[in-house]
């Protein structure tokens, strides 16, 4: 078995359900053909997630295009150091970077609130902090980033999605202080169960992806397990974090029903309860 071999479609859901979070740009084919696939199995509706101005404006194209495609427009974490202190590196889709200093961050962000008054954006994100890759040094870029993204989503009644990654305590200081939106979603939730039990406390949204099925992962499930079913998403963040037993190979939106199904196993409810649940809780966090 190869592990670039796309996994094979799962049995379909018996009720319609949404792919809150996805990046159809870093996907193999056409996003018409990712779409078909994820609709087979009744995957009907996915939250297509830009990490920089390019993917942001493509995102909305991709949603004004299609019915089915719902836009969430941002900086990622991680771009908002590159724009500022450059990416000599260029580990980002961009290549190589000269820096612009906050001057070019201001420039994207402005562009970033243009793009978040479109009527089918329904998110700004996705946003947060990312401890992971950025040093000391990129962390004022990342958090000015985002408070200015939790600033357009609330200027646009828009949903806030949220990135956190190694930085939990500092998110949730920074939305406390700024003052959260009304909508907000912690993508790929990756905290444990005391940390889902603030965000419920909050209204805070709590999406699950593939990883809460790898063998490591018992903090997520016991996060899953107290997380109210009224607050709880399902994702794929494809083309990453493929659910077991595919890990390593080519996530897309087609794959929901696997993490679904193991996500209903923790919660001790069924497929139908849950997928029903989800679907009306991805259009309420997303407003559509």
């Amino acid at each position: 078995m190869s592990r670039t071999e796309a996994p094979p479609l799962p049995e379909p859901l018996r009720v319609p359900v949404a792919d809150s979070h996805t990046h159809l740009d870093m996907q193999d084919g056409t996003v018409e053909e990712g779409l078909a696939r994820a609709a087979a199995v009744n995957v009907t509706t996915v939250i297509q997630v830009g990490c920089d101005v390019k993917g942001s404006r493509w995102a909305a194209e991709t949603a004004a295009a299609h019915a089915s495609v719902h836009a969430a427009v941002a900086l990622h974490p991680n771009e908002a150091p590159r724009i500022v202190h450059g990416d000599p590196d260029g580990w980002s889709r961009q290549g190589a970077r000269e820096g612009g200093g906050t001057a070019a961050l201001h420039e994207a962000l402005a562009e970033i609130d243009a793009l978040a008054a479109l009527d089918h954006v329904r998110g700004v994100g996705e946003t947060g902090l990312d401890y992971f890759r950025t040093g000391p040094e990129g962390m004022a870029a990342q958090e000015e980033s985002f408070r200015a993204h939790i600033e357009i989503a609330k200027r646009h009644g828009k949903a806030l999605v949220i990135h956190d990654r190694e930085a939990h305590a500092d998110v949730l200081r920074i939305l406390a202080d700024a003052g959260a939106p009304e909508r907000t979603v912690f993508h790929c939730y990756s905290g444990d169960a005391d940390m889902a039990r603030i965000c419920a406390d909050a209204g805070y949204f709590m999406s699950f992806a593939g990883n809460m099925t790898f063998k490591n992962a018992q903090p997520l499930r016991d996060a899953l397990t107290v997380a109210p079913v009224e607050l709880v998403l399902v994702e794929t963040d494809a083309p990453f974090l493929t659910p077991a037993p595919y890990r390593g190979r080519p996530n897309a939106p087609y794959l929901i029903p696997v993490t679904l199904r193991a996500m209903a196993a923790v919660k001790g409810v069924d497929e139908d309860t849950l997928a029903s649940a989800i679907a009306d809780n991805t259009a309420r966090a997303f407003d559509y």
